[in-house]
């Protein structure tokens, strides 16, 4: 029974890649995340604008637009938040550079996808420089995909530095 219960690192995780699967773990997680990102907010807008549509408990799908950056700060300073988006994409891509591991690799693609796939709201899509939110847990703010991955991104960042420094 002892076998069967014991755990350890997943090998595809933790086994050396070279840069160059890295670089290709962080671009193809990125645009799977900018690709997904994009749907579901079209998605949202063309399914969503009459009505919300309750889902499950608190749960409900409701189309808004954000024109500030993260719980709705900064509203109305679209070049300003496009310039920070750009520099906050730029020090990914350097991070980026600097992954030695899978995970780390998959973190930085979810963070560099997410913040493309809002840029790509504020700098194509007719909203004004508006990011489209339908994810509404109504006790917290409004989200959508890419916010997601951003923060899932930066948790799973954070739980590999605490991994590495675990003795």
């Amino acid at each position: 029974m002892r076998h069967l219960q014991e755990r350890g690192v997943v090998e595809a995780l933790s086994r050396d890649w070279s840069r160059p699967h890295l670089q290709l773990i962080i671009g193809g997680t990125a645009a799977l995340v900018v690709a997904v990102d994009q749907l579901t907010k079209s998605l949202a807008v063309h399914f969503l604008r009459d009505a919300p549509v309750h889902l499950v408990g608190p749960l409900r799908l409701a189309l808004t637009f954000n024109s500030g950056a993260a719980f709705s700060l900064a509203r109305g300073l679209t070049p300003e938040l496009v310039i920070v988006g750009v520099a906050l994409i730029a020090v990914v891509v350097v991070v980026g550079r600097t992954a030695s591991t899978a995970s780390t690799a998959i973190a930085v693609g979810l963070i560099l996808g997410g913040a493309v796939g809002n840029l790509v709201d504020r700098l194509v899509r007719s909203n004004g420089g508006a990011v489209i939110d339908f994810i509404d847990l109504r006790y917290w703010p409004t989200f959508n995909v890419a916010d997601s991955c951003i923060v899932v991104g930066a948790f799973l960042l954070i739980a590999v530095g605490f991994r590495r420094r675990a003795p």
